[in-house]
Formats: structure tokens, sequence, C-alpha cells
């Protein structure tokens, strides 16, 4: 072989170059080092997949009820080719779900376009949507592809789909009973093969009875929908969320912690931009904490709203969850802080408290509520310093 010959081998990227004549002992093994080699390449690649999908669907991070049935949903209909319709306020992850509705489906590694009926003017939209042929209109110089032949073989995302035209919906409904369409200043007819995937913060039923949305298109987006809360609504899913968002900007501004103080204060923001808003929220925090700690002075967002500060819809279980992490953050560097008794009996003695006052100092009906012996009732109670003639209804 020649120099030239082993050059343009390599850079077309094989492993490993042999020269006639060879060595077949010598061939088996580079064989064997190339396959362990491309194992690798695709061992890190699934690993740079997978981190990627962390951040891309962290936005779904979530213990809420609602979440779960959103996580169900998302499990149960990302197989199928049928049409979902995600309903919510902007900023709560609409588009994050899309994304994982198409990850998930057959057409994963196909076009995922998407296009936003209310960010484009209407006089470029049907070019957006359907492309255009060269001299359409007068700037259209040349031929241009639209956003429904780029998907083809994949998904499409209509963002905002309430805010489009209803000229442009007759339009958009005949091209997806069709399934083809011509490109505007065309006869060709061009076939599509398109999952397709809505959202909108619009009341559409309200929208459909001024004549501002047709019904019929309606119904055919509308197969399945996906309703996604707000973030006020979830509060007991935001410690989460800012963890999430702490790790994923963590290689870019460093390493940071949320004081408690700051913490209540996220937990009670109404949130009004969601999601979005939070990430934009700790992005900043991150870039203005430089000691590595953020305060409440790092946060640009008011007070805690009274009716936010209850956190009316957060269940014991996140409450209490939600103190122990804080507890548990604070121990950070500890190799060892007996951290599992000291938590139990955190939450055994306001448990007495509650149980003995609730009884009226009855340590008979105490312990049958608790379902322990009055031995035991008693035992615990002289552990945890509680006097029970100092407790009364």
């Amino acid at each position: 072989g020649t120099m030239e010959t082993a050059i343009q081998a390599m850079q077309r990227g094989a492993y490993d170059y042999l020269a006639k004549p060879f060595d077949l002992d010598e061939a088996l093994l580079l064989a064997e080092r190339a396959l362990s080699a491309r194992r690798l390449t695709q061992e890190v690649a699934a690993l740079r997949t997978g981190l990627k999908e962390v951040w891309e669907f962290g936005a779904l991070v979530g213990r809420h009820p609602t979440m779960q049935e959103v996580y169900k949903t998302i499990g149960r209909v990302a197989g199928s080719d049928v049409s979902v319709l995600l309903r919510g306020e902007s900023g709560t992850g609409k588009e994050v779900v899309a994304r994982a509705l198409h990850h998930y489906s057959r057409r994963a590694g196909r076009p995922f376009v998407g296009i936003s009926a209310a960010a484009i003017p209407l006089t470029l939209l049907e070019s957006e949507l359907f492309g255009h042929e060269k001299g359409a209109f007068t700037d259209a110089r040349e031929r241009r592809l639209g956003k429904l032949e780029l998907a083809h073989g994949g998904s499409v995302f209509f963002d905002e789909i309430g805010d489009m035209p209803p000229e442009l919906q007759v339009k958009l409904l005949r091209a997806l009973q069709e399934r083809a369409f011509e490109r505007v200043g065309g006869h060709e007819l061009i076939r599509m093969d398109i999952r397709v995937l809505a959202a909108t913060h619009r009341d559409l039923e309200a929208l459909m009875k001024e004549g501002r949305f047709r019904e019929d298109l309606f119904y055919r987006l509308n197969v399945v929908m996906l309703h996604l809360p707000a973030l006020r609504e979830r509060r007991g899913d935001i410690p989460l969320l800012v963890e999430h968002f702490l790790a994923k900007y963590a290689d870019a501004l460093g390493e940071r912690v949320v004081v408690p103080e700051a913490m209540d204060r996220l937990v009670g923001h109404d949130w009004p931009g969601n999601v979005r808003e939070l990430e934009n929220v700790i992005q900043r925090a991150m870039v203005m904490a430089t000691p590595g700690v953020i305060l409440p002075e790092h946060l640009p967002i008011g007070p805690v709203s009274a009716a936010a500060g209850v956190a009316t819809d957060a269940s014991l279980e996140e409450v209490i969850e939600r103190k122990m992490h804080e507890c548990v953050r604070g121990l950070r560097g500890h190799a060892s802080a007996n951290l599992h008794a000291l938590m139990v009996g955190l939450v055994e003695k306001p448990l007495l408290r509650a149980v003995m006052r609730e009884t009226g100092g009855n340590q008979v009906r105490a312990a049958q509520l608790l379902g322990i012996n009055r031995n035991t009732l008693r035992k615990k109670l002289k552990e945890h310093g509680i006097a029970p003639g100092e407790i009364s209804s």
C-alpha cells in the first residue's frame, strides 16, 4: 500500500491500516480492538443522549399528582400517531412535552419541526407552513420548502395554534385531512407523513363560539388533550425543579446552593411565567451569587404572597419533604450525622403533641390513635420531654 492510500483510509474513518502482505493474527487483533472502540463510542453517544434527555425534559420534573398524570399520558400515547392538543399557561412546558412525545415515539430520530402561529406575521405564515415556489410573490427569489414538507416522516408542533388566522386554519385543515398540500404559487401536490402536536394557552371553546377558531380543526387536533398545570398549582415540585436547574447550569456557572429563606421565597412566588420564569430566575441568581450561596436578595422576584405562603396545594408529605430537604442540604460535607434518628425525632415529637392535644391528654385514647401500647407512649413522651398534664385541647 502507498502512503496516499493509508492517509485516505484514516481520513475516511478507518480504525487502522494494514499493508499487504499482513499477518492474519495481527488482523484479527486489530478487528477486536476496532469492535471494542466502536462499542465504547456507542456507549459514550448513548450517555450523551441520555444527559441531553435529562436537561431537555427537565421541565417535566415533579411528583405532584397532576404531573404524574402527564407522565402516564405521555407513556400511553407516545407510541401512536394520534394528534395531541397540549393546553396550559405560557411557560408550563408544552413544547417540552411535545418533544417528549416525539422522542418516545416510533418517529424518534426523524424531524421535529415547530412553528409558532403567534410569532410569525400573517403575510409570512402561509409560506412558512406550506413553502413557496420561485416567483410566488415579490421576494420569492427561489423555491423554499415549508415546515410541513421539512417534517415529513416526523412530527410538527403547532405552538399557540389558537392565534392562527381563520383563513389559514381552513388550508391547514384541508392539508391534514388530505395528507397533502401545494406550495404557495405551485400546482404540484406534495404528500406528507407527519404526526400533529399542537399547543395553546387560549380558551379554544370560547374562540369557537366567537367564530375565531374552526370547530372541525379543533376536533382534528383534540384527539387526546393533555393539560399542564401552572407552577403555582404544584408548589411542592419547586425545590425539585430548583435542584434540577442548579445541576443543569453548574458546569457553566459553578455549583450553587440555595439557603432555606431563598427557597421559601421561590416556593411562595406566584410564577406567572411558570417553569420558564423559574429557570430564568435560577440562572440569574447563579450569576449574581458569586460566593456560591443563593440568598433571597439574589432572586429578582417579589415577596411571598399571602395566598402562596401557606402553599395550600402542598400535601403533608410535600411539606415535610421540603423541610427535610433543607435539613439534609445543611449537612453537606458531614461524614456522619445520625440523620435517621434526628429526622424521626423531629417528626415524632409534633405528632405526639398533636395527638395528646386532640385527646385532651388522655393517654389511653392517644395510645389507641397512635396504634401503640400505653407504656410505649409514656416512654416516648418522656424521651421528648412532653408533660401530659401540660397539653389540653
